[in-house]
């Protein structure tokens, strides 16, 4: 089959030509520059309008006429420029008399991956300019694992480059100056597999503006937005038992940042993959890949139907091309999980966050010792509340080691059942009415087991103090997402934790959830 692919999300005008029968890709593009600041919606669609037609022709004329399918970015993307691609795609395929496909763009990216690594069961990590999340198939879907909270990656580092003088793209500026800069020390904000980059830009903006040296900021920068997208990859990986990891997005160019994933990767021993750079930057060669393997299950659309969605989220595509697989599950004798590894004996476990060989020494140093206190001084005052976890019998600071209590048989993933996702709801809800969170509340840090009704919560290494519900509404969302990751049908486990903590805490916090999921980057 031959599928000719069209993408136009943001400010590549792309064509492509994907022929299944010799896996060949040919692709055409052409790029907007803006003179100044970051991608204008107006000005990016006039260069559409016209570099539409141009790399299309140049791919037709490479296809010599035999084209079996028309493909086309349906979304997410900036609509003025979705519309003109739409309206081309159409055109198209009413005038060849093909099928049409609509390619949700983050789908593709992490397809591309999967199509060119050979992995069976990857999670993806996607790294864009405008996007950032962490994804794993799952009952018939792509799941949203983690994203960010407020803007992309590509999209963060523009602000700071523009708010240092530089042109459009900031992400190369800033990995050039990061060579020739010393590590400075910048804010670090994981939440679950969720992840903020605001924070992080405005300290970036004040250590320049300071006088701190832009090669020095620029390292900081990477150190920290990268080794915070490595760890989300880490605790996917964790979370669902994958041993594969692709990589996807055009900052996803960036060497370090594909070191710190390979060094994850080969640390835990999974298996990592990245696509040659033409597939990482926005480009038609995914979406004409994709769209074969959506037409050849007939996932077409009618013309009708075909409408561009700005905002398509990647966990509402139904994925119709492969089969759903089993969860892998890791070994119970010892876990490699995203921060420690852990060693189960009769009665104790030891828990020892050992370096990472992916991040910055200082800032991993600092996060091992920060974890490590945290988790052993919440864990024990969840205890003290009334909340089920084990008991902390050692905590050796300087090694990030910690002898624990062991509990349960195993961890709630496994076991997932409507009254024990009420125990977590309730839970969460008493903490949080202690003034702290959990940080990390998925199926993977709560242990069960058979015959003990006690639901145990465990690993608090990315809990705090706080009073804010917004806080508060995070840890219930990783705790949502994480269903929706690991449960064969979460919606009903869904609204079994929230009508139990609403019953245990405070109704504002479920607003306040409604209001993050509100305003996802991807919602």
């Amino acid at each position: 089959m031959r599928v000719l692919g069209i993408e136009g999300t943001a400010w590549c005008a792309s064509a492509a030509l994907y022929d299944s029968e010799t896996d060949s890709v040919v692709i055409e593009s052409d790029a907007y520059q803006p003179d100044s600041g970051g991608i204008h919606p107006r000005e990016a669609a006039e260069h559409m309008r016209s570099a539409i037609p141009a790399v299309v022709e140049t791919i037709l004329d490479e296809s010599d006429g035999r084209v079996d399918a028309v493909a086309f970015s349906r979304g997410p993307g900036l609509g003025p420029c979705l519309r003109i691609v739409g309206s081309a795609a159409r055109a198209l395929a009413q005038t060849l008399d093909v099928p049409l496909v609509g390619v949700n763009h983050m789908v593709a990216h992490l397809e591309i991956g999967r199509h060119r690594s050979g992995f069976d069961a990857p999670v993806c990590l996607n790294a864009s300019g405008a996007n950032a999340h962490v994804l794993a198939f799952r009952n018939g879907r792509y799941r949203v694992l983690g994203e960010t909270m407020d803007t992309g990656v590509g999209n963060a580092l523009d602000k700071f480059t523009r708010h240092v003088g530089w042109s459009h793209p900031g992400g190369p500026k800033v990995e050039s100056h990061a060579k020739d800069g010393e590590y400075t020390d910048l804010p670090y904000v994981v939440k679950g597999m969720d992840f903020s980059f605001s924070g992080i830009m405005s300290a970036a903006k004040q250590e320049y503006d300071s006088g701190t040296p832009v090669e020095d900021v620029c390292r900081g920068l990477e150190e920290t937005v990268f080794a915070m997208l490595a760890e989300v990859a880490e605790r996917a990986l964790s979370l669902t038992g994958r041993d594969e990891l692709v990589l996807g997005g055009g900052v996803a160019q960036n060497d370090r940042l594909r070191g710190m994933l390979e060094a994850m990767c080969e640390q835990r021993g999974a298996d990592f993959f990245a696509p040659e750079p033409r597939f990482l930057r926005d480009n038609a060669g995914m979406i004409a890949v994709l769209g074969e393997k959506m037409a050849r299950a007939g996932d077409t659309l009618e013309i009708e139907d075909s409408a561009i969605d700005s905002n398509f989220r990647p966990d509402e595509v139904p994925v119709t091309w492969r089969e759903p697989e089993p969860p892998a599950r890791p070994d119970r004798d010892i876990l490699q999980g995203a921060e420690a590894t852990v060693t189960f004996a009769d009665d104790h476990v030891t828990k020892a966050r050992l370096p990472k060989e992916y991040r910055h020494p200082s800032l991993d140093a600092r996060l091992r010792r920060d974890r490590t206190v945290l988790e052993a001084r919440l864990t024990s005052e969840a205890r003290r509340h009334g909340v089920p976890t084990p008991l902390v019998w050692d905590v050796d600071v300087p090694e990030s080691t910690l002898t624990l209590q062991r509990v349960g048989d195993t961890d709630l993933r496994d076991a997932l059942t409507e009254s024990r996702v009420r125990d977590v709801g309730r839970h969460l809800a008493t903490i949080h009415d202690a003034g702290f969170v959990h940080g990390d509340p998925t199926t993977r840090n709560v242990r069960v087991a058979d015959g003990d009704d006690r639901t145990f919560l465990i690993d608090f290494g990315l809990g705090y103090y706080t009073d804010d519900v917004e806080d508060y509404a995070m840890d219930c969302h990783v705790f949502e997402q994480s269903l929706a990751g690991t449960a064969d049908d979460p919606e009903p486990l869904t609204a079994a934790f929230e009508a139990a903590y609403r019953e245990a805490g405070d109704a504002s916090v479920l607003d306040q959830l409604r209001a993050i999921e509100g305003r996802g980057r991807y919602q």
